[in-house]
C-alpha cells in the first residue's frame, strides 16, 4: 500500500491543484462522449491508452471485457450500458480486449476453472468465440492455448461482445438511427499497438488503417 498512499498524497499536493478548474467543472456534471468497456486486467489503463482526462470516458471493466446479451435479468453491465447510452448520451462505444488475457485463457480451458464457479459461468459469455477458433482450425483445448490461437480467440471475443451490444434495446435503437458508433479494439500490451474492427467487420485492421479518415481530418 505504500505506493498507493504516496500516490494519493501526491494527488492532493500536486495533481489536484494543477487541475482544480477541471475538477470544479466536473463536480456536479459529467458529459462523456465514449463508453469504454475493457478488461479488469491491471495492465490496462484506458486514460493513459487514449490520452483522455477525467470526464472523457465512462468506463466499465470486468474479466474478459464481456458484454452479456440483453436479458430481463438486471446486471451491472446491462444497467451501465443503458445509463451511458440513454442518459449520458455517449456517441461511441469501445470494447477493448488485450493480449495475454487471462479470462480468454480460462474460456479456452473451462475444465481448469474447477473451484471457480462464478468465473466459469461468467466466461460462458465468451463460449461462441472459443468454439469458432476450435472449429476453424479443428483443434482441441491444449492447442488453443498456443499464442497464435490465443490471440485469435481474443479478437473473436471482442467481435462477439460487439455483437452482444446490438441485443441491448437502447443500443439497437441508436445504431438504427446512426446516433452511435461501436468500435472493437485489441490492445497489444508489449508493442502498444491497437487492432480495430467495427460492428460489421469480419477482420481486424491496424489502428492507423481503421481510423485513416479521422487521422486525415485531425492532421489537416
Amino acid at each position: 500500500m505504500d505506493h498507493i498512499v504516496r500516490g494519493v498524497l501526491n494527488f492532493h499536493k500536486n495533481v489536484y491543484p494543477e487541475h482544480k478548474d477541471l475538477f470544479g467543472a466536473l463536480a456536479n456534471h459529467q458529459n462523456p462522449d465514449v463508453l469504454f468497456v475493457t478488461c479488469s486486467d491491471s495492465r490496462i489503463d484506458p486514460n493513459m491508452l487514449t490520452g483522455s482526462h477525467p470526464g472523457d470516458l465512462f468506463i466499465c471493466r470486468n474479466a474478459g471485457n464481456v458484454i452479456p446479451p440483453h436479458s430481463n435479468e438486471t446486471g451491472s453491465m446491462t444497467a451501465s450500458i443503458e445509463y451511458a447510452v440513454a442518459v449520458l448520451g455517449v456517441r461511441h462505444i469501445i470494447v477493448c480486449g488485450h493480449t495475454d488475457c487471462g479470462a480468454i485463457k480460462g474460456a479456452l480451458d473451462i475444465p481448469a476453472l474447477k473451484g471457480l464457479p462464478h468465473v466459469k459461468e461468467w466466461l460462458g459469455h465468451c463460449r461462441s468465440a472459443m468454439e469458432i477458433v476450435r472449429e476453424r482450425h479443428n483443434i482441441g483445448t491444449e492447442e488453443c492455448l498456443d499464442s497464435k490461437y490465443l490471440n485469435e480467440a481474443i479478437e473473436e471475443n471482442v467481435q462477439q461482445q460487439v455483437q452482444h451490444l446490438r441485443t441491448h434495446p437502447v443500443v439497437a435503437a441508436k445504431l438504427a438511427t446512426g446516433k452511435i458508433e461501436v468500435h472493437g479494439w485489441v490492445y497489444d500490451i508489449k508493442s502498444g499497438s491497437i487492432r480495430c474492427c467495427g460492428r460489421d467487420s469480419l477482420e481486424f485492421k491496424s489502428f492507423d488503417q481503421y481510423y485513416a479518415n479521422y487521422i486525415a481530418k485531425i492532421s489537416d
